[in-house]
């Protein structure tokens, strides 16, 4: 057994010294070469180690964010497959099945949407324009994974790699983005541009292969199947790249069970200071209001969120007891960690930011919430799609027709 934990450490110091290399410059032909002599296979669990170790060392995650492709080139094809699919993973519904689905999905996109008009004709512009529109639909892939399968790994002790694949995320969504603004500006496909596009579609097709080679091993070992039974029902909070996704129920008793419990649950009475509420009124009062509320408690860890019928972010019941800077993007959770220590110095009560998303003008307010001897008790966001109301215009009086 020593042996065992010994060979053990020894292979997690190796891959952290490989890493550490590709850090400081070394090529992926120099390291690639170590690593061929050091291992026969690794697990994706050793990987997610050494990048723990990296972080847990001083090592920023956008670091380990840079040099998450690099680590792919290293890796890839080394990956031992020791996490074999189960007959649930291979059923139509299952979250599993539905990711690679998707997959599937992405790389048609750019193999029949986008590689086949790569080239300088002028006319193949509006062409490629409508395969990155089409690939802009990641980003429901993306959310998924971010709220249903992030949450479940940091339960479960991963958390350096939800951290570092969703800065490549959103790296992705950007480039996407950006090739799209760079067509439209140029008005036609120049080398810099098809340079920028092929670098983009790459790195969409790498996140690929690290969804199925490195986070998937990593959940499939540790996940339960009620794990998943949530996050397949879920899903459709997020939605989906194909229509007609079919229901996963490998339990129907335990579903139905579970259906009349949480009914059983909406009719208990809750007494506040200024009036009374059935659970069942509070809950539907609070969805239909014509803005997402979230809580997060003062220990940092989301607590509450309304289920609005048109939500401006995704929420799932899997970021329930998440903690709030795990919930973010690296490229913005500084800016939230700034926000909650104000919010608890007393230096702020509360704190205001607007967008644009596309059709919407959002608004998204925090607000630090504290009892009557102004102890903080956490803090609120409310988010609203302000563009209706600012267009407003005269008077409408309750008694105008």
């Amino acid at each position: 057994m020593s042996e065992y934990i010994n060979n053990q450490e020894r292979r997690k110091k190796a891959l952290k010294n490989i890493i550490a290399q590709l850090h400081e410059g070394k090529s992926v032909e120099e390291v690639k070469e170590q690593f061929d002599k050091e291992f026969n296979n690794v697990s994706a669990n050793e990987i997610s180690a050494a990048e723990q170790a990296l972080i847990g060392e001083g090592v920023g995650i956008e670091e380990i964010q840079k040099l998450c492709d690099v680590h792919a080139a290293v890796f890839k094809g080394s990956i031992e497959e020791i996490h074999k699919e189960t007959d649930q993973t291979k059923m139509p519904g299952h979250p599993v099945y539905i990711l690679k689905k998707e997959n599937r999905i992405i790389e048609t996109w750019i193999e029949k949407h986008i590689r086949p008009f790569m080239n300088k004709a002028d006319n193949t512009v509006d062409n490629l324009k409508k395969g990155l529109n089409l690939l802009a639909k990641i980003d429901i892939h993306y959310s998924k994974k971010e709220n249903l399968f992030f949450p479940y790994m940091e339960k479960y002790g991963i958390t350096a790699p939800p951290k570092v694949m969703w800065g490549v995320d959103d790296e992705i969504r950007g480039m996407i983005k950006n090739s799209l603004i760079k067509l439209k500006e140029a008005g036609l496909l120049t080398d810099e541009i098809k340079l920028f596009i092929e670098s983009t579609i790459e790195k969409a097709l790498e996140m690929i292969y690290k969804e199925e080679n490195i986070m998937l091993p990593m959940l499939l070992e540790v996940m339960s199947q009620e794990d998943w039974k949530i996050i397949a029902d879920e899903s459709s909070e997020i939605g989906y790249l194909y229509d007609n996704v079919p229901r996963w129920n490998p339990t129907i008793e335990k579903a139905v069970s579970d259906s009349v419990n949480n009914a059983n649950e909406l009719y208990g009475t809750i007494k506040l200071p200024s009036g009374v509420f059935q659970l069942n009124e509070l809950t539907h009062m609070l969805n239909i209001l014509p803005f997402d509320i979230t809580f997060v408690d003062k220990n940092d860890k989301v607590k509450f969120f309304s289920e609005g019928s048109d939500r401006i972010f995704a929420r799932t019941k899997a970021i329930i007891g998440r903690d709030v800077s795990n919930c973010h993007p690296p490229a913005s959770v500084h800016v939230v960690q700034k926000i909650v220590e104000d919010f608890k110095s007393g230096k702020k009560d509360h704190e205001d930011f607007w967008i644009k998303m596309g059709s919407r003008y959002v608004y998204i307010r925090y607000f630090a919430v504290r009892d009557e001897n102004d102890e903080y008790l956490g803090v609120v966001e409310v988010t609203q799609n302000i563009k209706p109301i600012q267009e407003i215009k005269d008077e409408k009086r309750l008694m105008s027709d």
